[in-house]
């Protein structure tokens, strides 16, 4: 199985990239964040004519997740157990959920696809929000795996948090004024390692990139940030075998200011066995 995620930053817009890339690139899962339409305003014919099935979950023109597949999708869910709502204004544990999840079972794996919330700025209600939003996915993780401890669980997508300098090629990024590298984001990061999960990419890919800012010609300068994450299961990550950055998709007419990370699995399968009688023409 070939399993990607990718930030498309409108889905309306770059449909055709990213139809292009799923059939180019043999990908068997993808999972989108921001995909900025609700689902009657999503492209389903595209994805359809190229053979895949497509699950949607978005509420308006902002944030918004999908997951488009080879195989049949089953046990959606738009929400994890505990995720927090937001809404300007609003406190308290009514407040609306977001469409920053997407829960899906393809082939045995579970796949999360997620838009975690930005943060906006160190003393803002969304950095709060962030940071709950995070220790609820922690818990609602760790309880999904010990249920299935043999499934293979991923939670794929844009993470917004830098886990370390060498992740931040963009001079503007600076710790201590800036979100996405403060000591609460980065903790509430690896505190998922706590919930059963590992980054399975940053093995095979030390370093690299998954965003650049359209301004200030950050892209040509690789002036980038690594925020986009395919964080897995010791099942899952037992599973991969390659991973790759897909820098050049963040070139052309009309890029997303995100690019594709992409891991391939070796789910095993039936074994022949060795003890069947030899037949002989």
């Amino acid at each position: 199985m070939r399993l990607a995620t990718w930030n498309i930053n409108s889905i309306r817009t770059r449909v055709g990239r990213a139809v292009d890339f799923a059939v180019r690139e043999d990908i068997d899962v993808l999972a989108f964040q921001e995909i900025k339409c609700k689902p009657e305003q999503f492209p389903y014919a595209p994805f359809e004519e190229a053979g895949y099935h497509v699950e949607v979950h978005g509420l308006n023109q902002w944030n918004g997740v999908a997951i488009a597949s080879r195989e049949p999708i089953t046990e959606v869910s738009t929400s994890f157990a505990g995720m927090p709502g937001f809404a300007k204004g609003h406190e308290g544990p009514d407040a609306p959920l977001e469409a920053r999840a997407l829960g899906v079972t393809v082939g045995g794996v579970r796949v999360w696809s997620l838009y975690v919330p930005n943060g906006r700025s160190l003393d803002d209600p969304h950095m709060a929000y962030k940071l709950h939003w995070l220790d609820a996915l922690r818990t609602a993780t760790a309880a999904e795996i010990a249920a299935n401890p043999s499934r293979p669980l991923a939670l794929v997508g844009d993470f917004n948090i830098i886990p370390f300098d060498h992740d931040n090629g963009d001079p503007d990024i600076v710790v201590g004024r800036s979100t996405h590298v403060s000591p609460e984001e980065r903790a509430a990061f690896f505190a998922l390692e706590s919930a059963g999960l590992s980054d399975v990419v940053r093995p095979l890919i030390p370093e690299g990139f998954t965003y650049w800012d359209y301004q200030r010609l950050k892209f040509p300068r690789n002036e980038g940030i690594r925020i986009d994450f395919v964080l897995g299961s010791d099942t899952f990550a037992g599973a991969v075998t390659a991973a790759s950055i897909h820098r050049e998709e963040r070139k052309g007419e009309q890029p997303s200011d995100h690019v594709p990370v992409v891991v391939e699995l070796d789910l095993g399968g039936p074994e022949e066995d060795d003890d069947l009688p030899m037949i002989f023409a």
